[in-house]
């Protein structure tokens, strides 16, 4: 699997370069998500600008990650969705489980808003 990972203070940006999210790269995938969960990235942003297409394994695996950071109170936000994935994921009834935005710069802007409620949630149950 060819990507690339840019790891901030906030979130982690994994740039997927591949064409296709399919049985051959979706396992390397699900791996890399729970390394970085298990390296401490609280959010992730995965951009997959070059991913044309997509299949069942390619979901499971965007499955997998949005499970895993979410259940830390974290965010796992899909930006720059092809037309075939968008689709996909709408026929699953998938849109409403992921958060999708359609660039990294809105993708980012979820994130620091995430944390923001998260922080006013906890400022609420300490008092």
């Amino acid at each position: 699997m060819k990507y690339t990972i840019d790891k901030n203070e906030k979130y982690s940006l994994i740039k997927l370069h591949e064409e296709k999210l399919d049985s051959a790269v979706a396992p390397k995938l699900k791996s890399e998500l729970i390394t970085l969960h298990a390296e401490g990235s609280k959010n992730i942003i995965l951009d997959l600008t070059e991913a044309k297409y997509t299949d069942s394994s390619g979901l499971s695996a965007l499955l997998v990650g949005n499970r895993i950071i979410q259940e830390e109170g974290g965010i796992f936000v899909l930006a720059c969705l092809s037309e075939h994935t968008s689709k996909l994921i709408k026929i699953s009834q998938l849109d409403s489980v992921l958060n999708i935005l359609p660039t990294i710069e809105e993708a980012i802007d979820a994130v620091f808003m995430n944390d923001i409620e998260n922080d006013l949630k906890n400022e609420e149950s300490d008092n």
